[in-house]
């Protein structure tokens, strides 16, 4: 058996191989425009109504950050006005998270070879990595992969492209943006079930993740060094279009979120971890760390009686959209960053997992 044999016979029973990427460095980054859960229901609906009231006091979210002042959203005037201030505002938070991050890496703008964007809450051709690429201090020769409509699985779906990416060329360096200006998609005269879920769980972010390949180490020791990606898992369920996404019309983004989103959590993603982590040769029981993205309370709920998550370890995830609000993809990432801060056991293994339009999963397996 040839070395680098030997090392990949290693990682299918989950333990680590000399090419892994690893995690160097993340960071969020948010608007100063913080309020509380009242002060955001009350701006950003006309719909007055006890049973909404209820809802917003019992959704898991206390505070979040706007992309405008509050009392900007009444003036709105479209679609025009709102995808503009999602370039100005998501252009600014993508340049302030990307910075932080290289920064906890101890990676120059420069030493980048490639970066995968994404975002699904405004349009932006050129994209917004090329919008802060010379102001960051990128090369420009970078390659740019900007990812548009994978709503909140975008965070783990990014990450697990930059994996794949630096799988192919481990002397890179490869960072993933993710900006999500959730609050400008909201429509004030849309009173529909989805919109006034929305109103209550969404808020407005940015995150960035730093990933080195395994033979490219940052000049200094990283902040925080976060853990190797083993492995990572897709899957897209036929003719569920329809359970989440958006209706794009003159108006602008319309959300569609159906009530069979925890459905599907709980019907399919335990299914999906044990499949992952069999073919690694794991199971649950060998996971002590779990990254999932705070859909909202019956989601959170949902990934706990599917997966068999003891209560502890959705903490950090009910603690960000506490924070935060469901900032669609940067919000995983957001999980990440926390649970980075407060690192698992060294040789430990951890799953990173996020479900979003298509309607889809994405898994990782990590390793610290």
């Amino acid at each position: 058996m040839t070395d680098t044999a030997f090392y990949r016979s290693l990682n299918s029973i989950g333990v680590p191989q000399r090419g892994d990427p690893r995690i160097a460095g993340t960071a969020v980054a948010f608007t100063q425009n913080r309020h509380n859960q009242d002060e955001v229901a009350a701006a950003l609906t006309e719909f007055a109504d006890p049973a909404f009231a209820r809802f917003a006091r019992t959704s898991g979210v206390e505070y979040r950050n706007l992309a405008l002042p509050l009392e900007r959203y009444p003036k709105m005037t479209g679609f025009t006005e709102a995808n503009a201030a999602y370039l100005e505002v998501a252009t600014e938070l993508g340049e302030q998270a990307l910075r932080r991050a290289l920064d906890a890496a101890h990676v120059r703008p420069d030493e980048v070879d490639a970066i995968v964007t994404v975002s699904s809450t405004g349009v932006a051709v050129p994209t917004i990595d090329a919008r802060i690429a010379a102001k960051v201090g990128l090369r420009p020769d970078i390659k740019r992969i900007p990812l548009f409509g994978l709503g909140c699985v975008a965070g783990a779906a990014g990450l697990a492209r930059v994996h794949d990416y630096l799988r192919g060329f481990p002397d890179h360096i490869a960072v993933l943006l993710s900006v999500e200006l959730c609050s400008l998609t909201l429509q004030r005269d849309d009173t529909s079930i989805p919109a006034l879920i929305g109103v209550c769980l969404f808020g407005d972010g940015a995150a960035a993740v730093v990933g080195t390949g395994a033979d490219r180490a940052p000049a200094g020791l990283p902040l925080h060094p976060g853990p190797r990606v083993l492995a990572t898992r897709s899957r897209l369920f036929a003719d569920t279009v329809d359970v989440m996404g958006w209706n794009v019309s003159s108006s602008g983004f319309q959300l569609v979120m159906s009530r069979e989103v925890p459905n599907m959590a709980e019907d399919h993603l335990g299914e999906e971890v044990d499949r992952f982590l069999a073919d690694h040769g794991l199971t649950t029981a060998d996971i002590a760390t779990w990254v999932c993205h705070p859909g909202g309370p019956k989601v959170l709920d949902a990934i706990t009686d599917a997966v068999g998550v003891p209560p502890e370890g959705l903490r950090h995830s009910w603690q960000s959209m506490r924070d935060n609000g469901n900032i669609s993809s940067a919000s995983v990432l957001d999980v990440l960053d926390r649970t980075i801060a407060e690192p698992p056991e060294a040789g430990s293994l951890g799953v990173m997992l996020a479900m979003g339009p298509g309607f889809s999963f994405e898994l990782l397996l990590l390793a610290w």
